[in-house]
C-alpha cells in the first residue's frame, strides 16, 4: 500500500495553547483508552530535550499513574543511530537492512581534527604564513559548521566550482579554492573513515525512514510536531508523514488571521525574518493553502489570553505590510493582560529581578516559571541569584566545560607549564582547589602562599623548577624546596613534552592528563578520583577520551603549539546535568524552550544583537555566493528567533526584559519590543506593557543592609611608646597628609607586597636614572671638569644600570631613548654649572635629632645631590622622573623633603658635609621628553627666603611630633582631603572608600 495520494493532514496548534500537553490531549483523544494504542504511537519532535518534556506532559496528563508512552523519535537534531530505530514503526525489514547500510556519523572531535590536518595541509602551500595547529582547528570548527549547513540545506559542494570566482574579489577568490580544495578531499577521507558528516547521516536516516514508510505504511498513528520547513531531508519526512493514512503533521503558532489574508502571506513567504516564513515554505511544499489545516483537538487544555495571539501577530508582522498599522482598532485591555516589560538599569539588575520573579513563582502551588534567553550570561547570573535561596536551576543549555572546576584545572596546568612555572599562571593553578600534589588541598594552599610571600613576587625568577629552586634564599630557612620539588616532579611529563619540537598529539595529551592527575592527587585519593568525579568530571574524561581516540587524525606538531590546540578543543564541550534540578523552575535556551510552555515566561535579554542575534556574515561565502550556491539566508536564524519569540509571548503570563545600559554602554531595545510598542501606540495604548510591580524595589533591597550604619573614619590612638622616634624626610611629608600609612607601617608593621612578575615600572625607572647619575657625579664630581666623551660615558653607565632589563622590549622602546635625552640634557647643565661649585655630594645620608615631649626624635635623610657653591651656600636638590611638588605644597610644608634636608645639612648633619645654610633647594625634571630636563627651584632663588622656609619646616616638624607625642592624638586617615597623596598602600586598609564618600544616613 502507498500512502502518497492521501491528502496531507496539516494540523496547528495556536500559540496561546501548551503546545506538548495540546499535543497529548489530541494523542490520547485519538488512541482512546487502550494503554497498547498509545504504546504503538509515534511521535516525530524536533529535540531530544522536547521528547523529554513530552514524555512530561503524558505523565501530567494521567495525573501521575504509570503508562505506557508512544515511540519517541528526536528527528530535527543529529540524533543517534539508537534514537532512529526502523522496523519498528512499520518500515519492515527491508527498512531495517537500508538503515543498517548506512555509515555511522563520524565523531564530533575526530571530524575536527581531520579537517585540521586537512586546513594544515593547504595552509602550508597557500596561506601567506604557516598556519599554526590551534588556528587550523578554529577554522576546522567554522568549516565543519559550513559542511552541517550545506547539507542541511541540501547543496552540493561540486556545485561550488559552479560560482565562477573570477567574477569575485581576489579574497573570495582564495577561499572558493579552498573550499575546492575540501570539496574534493573531504569526501575521499570520510569513506576511508567510513562514516558519514552528521548532518549526512542524518538525512539519509531521515530519507530512508521516508521512503519505508511511503513503501510499506505505518497501521498506527504517527505524529510529525513541531517539524518542518527549509531541511529538504526532513521536509521530505514530513510530507511523508502528511500523506500517511494513519499520519498527522501539528505545525505550531499558525496565525489564521494571518494566513487567511492571502497579500499578507505572501509578504510571509518572502521574508526569511517573519516567525511563520518556514511554515509557509512547508504548506507550499504539501501543496495545500493555508485554510486547509485545522486545529489540532486538545479537549481540557487551557492556555494564555487568546487576544494576545493577534497583538503578537500585528507586531511580527512582516516589514512590506507594515503601513496597515495605521489602520489598526483600539486594543481591547484583555490583549496584554498577564503582560509586563521591564527594563533593568543594567545585566546584574536584571539577573536579580528574573530570579525575583522566578522565586515569587513559588509561592504559587504548583505553578511553573521558565526564563527564556540565548543570552548565556544571563542564564549563569540568574542560576547564581537562585542560589541565594537554595534553589538550584537546570540551564539545559548547559555549561562550557572549560569553565567548571576540571575543566578550568586543566586548562590552569597547560597554562603553567606553558609558561615555565611563571608566577601568575602558577598561583593561579596552585590555588585551585583540585591542586595538592600529594597533599591535603589546605596544606598545599598554604605552602603556596608562602611561596608567593617570599619567591614569587618582585621580579620574575629564571624559567622552570630549576629557576625556583635557583631563587630561594641561601639555607632555604623557610623550607619552600619540598612544595617546589612537589610541583616539579608532577609537571616534569608536562614540561618535558611541550619543549618538544615534535611530538604526537596523543603524547602530549597522556604527559597533559598524567601532570593534572598528579597535581590532584591527595594522601586520600589518587589524582583521577578527585578529577573524573561528579557530571562535569565526567564529561571531562569522556572529552579527553575521544581525543586520545581521534589523536591519531593529526600529524605531528611541536609542544609549544599544545596550549593553543587544547583550548580549541575545548572550546565547545559541554556539560549537561543528567537529571532536572528543579521541578517548577528552569532556565532554557531558544532551542531547548522550543514547543515548551511554563506558566510564567520571561523572556530575557531582549536588546538587538541578542535577541535577536545579528545578522552575521558568512566566513566563507558572500551573499550572491550563498543565493547562487543554494543555501537559505542568514536572516532565517532571525525568523526562528522570531518564531520562539512569538510563541512563548502565548503562555499564560509573560515578562519582558531587557538591560538598558552593557557595561557603561546603552543598549538598542529587541526590534520586537520596538515593534510591540508602536502597535499598541497605533491601537490607543499609549501607555504601554505594565511593569511588574515593585520587582526592581525588591531587587535593590536584597543586597542592602537592613539598617545603613554612619562609618567614621578611623583614629587609632596608640600608646606613645609604640609610636616612632625616627622618621626619614619623604615619611614626614606622609606623616603630614596621611598619618594613618605611617600607624599601619611604623607601629602595626604592615608593609605592601611586591607585586607578581613585576615589571619595572616609573619607581624603577627613576631609581635606575638616579643610580646612573649618581655613579657618573661620584665619578667626576665638581670643582672637577667633565671630560669631552662625558655624554658617551653616561650612556655606558646607564647601560649598566639598566642591565637585563634592557632585553624587554618596552624598556628598549621607550624608556632608553628617554634616558639618552636625558643624558644629553644633563651633561649640558653639568658643563655650565660646575663653573660655579665648589664641591658636589651625591646620595648622601644624614640626620638630625633634636627634643620633643616624648623624648628624642630623629629625622633622618638621603639626599639624592648637595652642591656647595663658590659664593657660600648649599644647593640641595632632587632628581625627579614624575611629578614636581607645586610650589604652594613646599610653602604650606606639605612637601618639606627637600627644606628638611637642607635643615640636616644647616646642622651639619650629613657626614663629610661642613655645616652650611642653604642657598637654594631644586627639583631636576628628568623626563626624557621634550625638553628632556627641567630645573624648577622653590624659595624664588632667594637664599634668604630658602632659610626661612627651612626654619618654618623645622618648626612644623617639632610642633607635628609634640603634638603627636600627646597620647590623645589619632592617626588620622588624610584628615584634609585635598591634601591626600596621590597613591597610598594602606588606603583600602582605612576603607577610604566606604567613610569618605558616606552621606547621611538619617534621611
Amino acid at each position: 500500500m502507498n500512502g502518497a495520494g492521501h491528502r496531507p493532514a496539516v494540523f496547528f496548534i495556536p500559540p496561546h495553547l501548551p503546545f506538548l500537553d495540546a499535543l497529548v490531549a489530541g494523542i490520547r483523544s485519538r488512541t482512546g483508552d487502550d494503554p497498547l494504542t498509545l504504546s504503538r504511537v509515534t511521535v516525530l519532535l524536533p529535540t531530544r530535550r522536547a521528547c523529554r518534556s513530552l514524555s512530561e506532559a503524558f505523565l501530567r496528563a494521567s495525573g501521575g499513574q504509570p503508562l505506557l508512552l508512544p515511540r519517541l523519535r528526536p528527528v530535527g537534531d543529529a540524533a543517534g543511530e539508537d534514537e532512529m530505530t526502523f522496523g519498528a514503526d512499520g518500515g519492515g525489514g527491508d527498512a531495517a537492512t537500508a538503515a543498517a547500510e548506512i555509515p555511522p556519523a563520524i565523531p564530533s572531535l575526530r571530524r575536527l581534527l581531520l579537517l585540521s590536518r586537512l586546513v594544515l595541509r593547504w595552509g602550508e602551500s597557500h596561506a601567506p604564513a604557516p598556519l599554526l595547529p590551534g588556528q587550523a582547528a578554529v577554522l576546522a570548527r567554522e568549516l565543519a559548521r559550513f559542511l552541517d549547513e550545506t547539507q542541511a540545506d541540501g547543496c552540493d559542494l561540486a556545485c561550488l566550482a559552479d560560482l565562477v570566482p573570477a567574477e569575485y574579489a581576489e579574497h573570495w577568490q582564495l577561499v572558493l579554492r579552498f573550499l575546492a580544495v575540501v570539496a574534493e578531499h573531504w569526501p575521499e577521507i570520510l569513506k576511508a573513515e567510513g562514516a558519514l558528516d552528521p548532518a549526512e547521516y542524518r538525512n539519509q536516516m531521515l530519507r530512508t525512514q521516508a521512503a519505508a514508510w511511503r513503501r510499506n505504511p505505518p497501521p498506527h498513528l504517527v505524529v510529525a510536531a513541531g517539524l518542518g520547513g527549509g531541511m529538504p531531508a526532513l521536509d521530505e519526512l514530513v510530507e511523508t508523514v502528511a500523506r500517511l493514512p494513519n499520519g498527522a503533521v501539528v505545525v505550531p503558532g499558525i496565525d489564521t488571521a494571518t494566513a487567511d489574508d492571502e497579500e499578507t502571506w505572501q509578504a510571509v513567504r518572502a521574508d526569511p525574518a517573519h516567525p511563520q516564513h518556514l511554515a509557509a515554505l512547508l504548506l507550499d511544499r504539501l501543496e495545500i493553502a493555508p485554510a486547509e489545516i485545522h486545529p489540532w483537538p486538545a479537549p481540557g487544555i487551557e492556555g494564555g489570553p487568546a487576544a494576545r495571539i493577534a497583538l503578537a501577530a500585528e507586531a511580527l508582522r512582516p516589514a512590506a505590510a507594515t503601513d496597515r498599522w495605521r489602520d489598526i482598532a483600539p486594543w481591547r485591555p484583555d490583549a496584554i493582560h498577564g503582560m509586563w516589560r521591564l527594563d533593568c538599569p543594567g545585566p546584574q539588575e536584571e539577573a536579580a529581578a528574573v530570579a525575583l520573579l522566578m522565586r515569587q513563582r513559588l509561592e504559587r502551588p504548583g505553578e511553573t516559571a521558565a526564563l527564556v534567553t540565548p543570552d548565556r550570561g544571563l542564564a549563569r547570573r540568574v542560576a547564581a541569584e537562585l542560589r541565594r535561596w537554595n534553589i538550584e536551576v537546570d540551564d539545559s543549555a548547559g555549561t562550557k566545560l572549560s569553565l567548571t572546576p576540571p575543566g578550568v584545572f586543566l586548562r590552569l596546568v597547560l597554562d603553567a607549564a606553558a609558561f615555565e612555572l611563571a608566577p601568575l599562571p602558577l598561583l593561579a593553578l596552585g590555588k585551585h582547589p583540585l591542586a595538592a600534589a600529594g597533599m591535603r588541598p589546605a596544606a598545599f594552599r598554604d605552602e603556596m602562599r608562602r611561596l608567593e610571600r617570599r619567591l614569587l613576587r618582585g621580579p620574575r625568577p629564571a624559567p622552570g623548577v630549576e629557576g625556583l629552586l635557583a631563587a630561594l634564599p641561601a639555607g632555604d630557612e623557610e623550607g619552600l624546596r619540598p612544595v617546589i620539588e612537589r610541583i616539579g616532579a608532577a609537571m616534569a611529563p608536562l614540561l618535558a613534552a611541550l619543549a618538544e619540537p615534535d611530538s604526537s598529539l596523543a603524547g602530549l595529551l597522556a604527559a597533559h592528563v598524567a601532570a593534572a592527575e598528579a597535581l590532584a592527587a591527595t594522601p586520600e585519593a589518587a589524582g583521577a578520583d578527585a578529577l573524573w568525579r561528579a557530571e562535569a568530571g565526567e564529561t571531562a574524561a569522556q572529552f579527553l577520551a575521544e581525543v586520545a581516540s581521534a589523536a591519531d587524525a593529526f600529524p605531528a606538531l611541536a609542544g609549544k603549539d599544545y596550549p593553543a590546540l587544547f583550548e580549541a578543543l575545548l572550546a565547545e564541550a559541554v556539560v549537561r546535568p543528567r537529571y532536572g534540578r528543579h521541578p517548577r523552575l528552569a532556565i532554557w535556551g531558544l532551542l531547548e524552550a522550543r514547543l515548551q510552555h511554563a506558566d510564567l515566561m520571561i523572556l530575557g535579554g531582549l536588546n538587538e544583537g541578542t535577541w535577536p542575534p545579528e545578522t552575521e556574515g558568512d566566513p566563507w561565502l558572500s551573499r550572491p555566493m550563498r543565493r547562487e550556491f543554494g543555501l537559505s539566508p542568514p536572516e532565517r536564524r532571525v525568523g526562528l528567533a522570531a518564531h520562539d519569540f512569538s510563541q512563548a509571548l502565548g503562555a499564560r503570563e509573560v515578562v519582558l526584559t531587557r538591560a538598558v545600559r552593557i557595561e557603561g554602554t546603552p543598549t538598542v531595545p529587541s526590534r520586537w519590543l520596538l515593534r510591540l510598542d508602536t502597535v499598541l501606540r497605533a491601537g490607543k495604548m499609549t501607555a504601554g506593557l505594565p511593569q511588574p510591580e515593585s520587582i526592581l524595589e525588591w531587587q535593590a533591597l536584597l543586597d542592602r543592609p537592613a539598617e545603613r550604619l554612619a562609618i567614621a573614619p578611623p583614629a587609632p590612638t596608640p600608646p606613645v611608646a609604640a609610636r616612632p622616634r625616627r622618621l626619614s624626610v619623604t615619611q614626614i611629608e606622609t606623616w603630614r597628609r596621611d598619618p594613618y600609612a605611617i600607624y599601619a607601617r611604623t607601629i602595626l608593621k604592615l608593609y605592601a607586597l611586591d607585586p607578581l612578575d613585576a615589571d619595572p615600572g616609573a619607581a624603577e625607572r627613576g631609581e635606575v636614572i638616579h643610580h646612573a647619575l649618581d655613579q657618573f657625579v661620584a665619578e667626576w664630581p665638581a670643582p672637577q671638569k667633565l671630560p669631552p666623551d662625558a655624554e658617551a660615558r653616561l650612556i655606558a653607565i646607564g647601560r649598566e644600570a639598566f642591565g637585563p632589563a634592557l632585553s624587554r622590549p618596552g624598556v628598549w622602546a621607550f624608556w632608553w631613548p628617554r634616558f639618552e635625552r636625558v643624558a644629553r640634557w644633563f651633561v649640558a647643565v653639568e658643563r655650565e654649572r660646575r663653573q660655579e661649585l665648589a664641591a658636589t655630594f651625591t646620595e648622601v645620608q644624614g640626620s638630625l635629632t633634636f627634643d620633643a615631649p616624648a623624648g628624642p626624635f630623629t629625622l633622618t635623610g638621603k639626599a639624592d645631590r648637595i652642591d656647595r657653591t663658590l659664593g657660600g651656600g648649599l644647593v640641595v636638590i632632587d632628581y625627579k622622573t614624575g611629578g614636581v611638588p607645586t610650589k604652594e605644597d613646599v610653602t604650606l610644608g606639605f612637601s618639606p623633603q627637600l627644606l628638611l634636608e637642607a635643615a640636616i645639612g644647616a646642622a651639619g648633619g650629613f657626614p663629610g658635609v661642613a655645616a652650611e645654610p642653604a642657598a637654594e633647594i631644586a627639583y631636576w625634571r628628568l623626563t626624557g621628553g621634550n625638553p628632556a630636563g627641567e630645573i624648577e627651584t622653590r624659595g624664588g632663588g632667594d637664599p634668604d627666603e630658602v632659610r626661612r622656609l627651612v626654619a618654618e619646616a623645622v618648626e612644623g616638624l617639632r610642633s607635628l611630633v609634640a603634638r603627636f607625642d600627646d597620647p590623645a592624638t589619632p592617626y588620622l586617615a588624610t584628615p584634609r582631603p585635598e591634601r591626600a597623596p596621590r597613591y597610598s598602600d594602606y588606603g583600602h586598609l582605612a576603607r577610604l572608600k566606604e567613610w569618605s564618600l558616606a552621606t547621611d544616613v538619617s534621611g
